[in-house]
């Protein structure tokens, strides 16, 4: 995926913040520094390898948890990590239903966390986290809407709900504990790289 038109030039983070990164033809900011494609591609590689990590563990993850922490900083550009996330599984898995499912449903997350960055206090994202692990499976269940009608993507949904309400439980969980720190941690290194500003 290209970030930038090839008439725009990348420049190093202390340039863009010296003159704006404005396209000096045009007087539009750009889009993406330097920068944040660095940052944009770490987070993206972060939330595979913890994917990878936790994935003998049914129900566990902290996806979740670091999409949201991340687009608390990054803002909407996080979509581009998201979807380089889900560019790599399909790179390790292969395509399949699954594909069509993260397309939209990790997007999704970053679109509701957005709305909600005006709140300062943790629990507001910490009940998202919960709320996004118990309806994940009702979410993926609309390409079984397209595929089979209603009466599959119900049936679909209903017998993933004992692995939803864990789900929900286990994000409610890890984001009451790790939320603070994640964000304690990105402050600091907001404070001395100047990244996420």
């Amino acid at each position: 995926m290209r970030f930038m038109h090839s008439n725009m030039s990348i420049e190093t983070h202390e340039q863009g913040e010296k003159n704006n990164f404005t396209d000096s033809g045009l007087g539009k900011k750009k889009i993406f520094t330097a920068a944040d494609i660095a940052v944009i591609g770490m987070m993206a590689a972060l939330l595979e390898v913890v994917k990878v990590a936790l994935q003998s563990i049914p129900n566990v993850e902290l996806v979740t948890l670091l999409i949201i922490v991340f687009t608390l900083y990054l803002g909407p550009k996080s979509l581009i990590a998201v979807w380089g996330f889900v560019g790599m599984e399909c790179a390790v898995y292969g395509l399949g239903l699954w594909t069509i499912m993260y397309i939209y449903v990790w997007p999704l997350l970053v679109v509701i966390t957005c709305l909600m960055r005006k709140y300062k206090s943790q629990w507001p994202f910490v009940t998202l986290a919960a709320m996004f692990g118990l309806f994940f499976g009702a979410m993926c269940s609309i390409p079984y809407f397209f595929m089979g009608g209603p009466a599959t993507a119900l049936a679909w949904w209903v017998a993933g709900i004992p692995f939803d309400i864990l789900h929900g439980i286990t994000n409610f969980v890890g984001a009451a504990i790790l939320f603070t720190p994640l964000t304690k941690a990105l402050n600091r290194i907001k404070q001395s790289t100047g990244l996420f500003g």
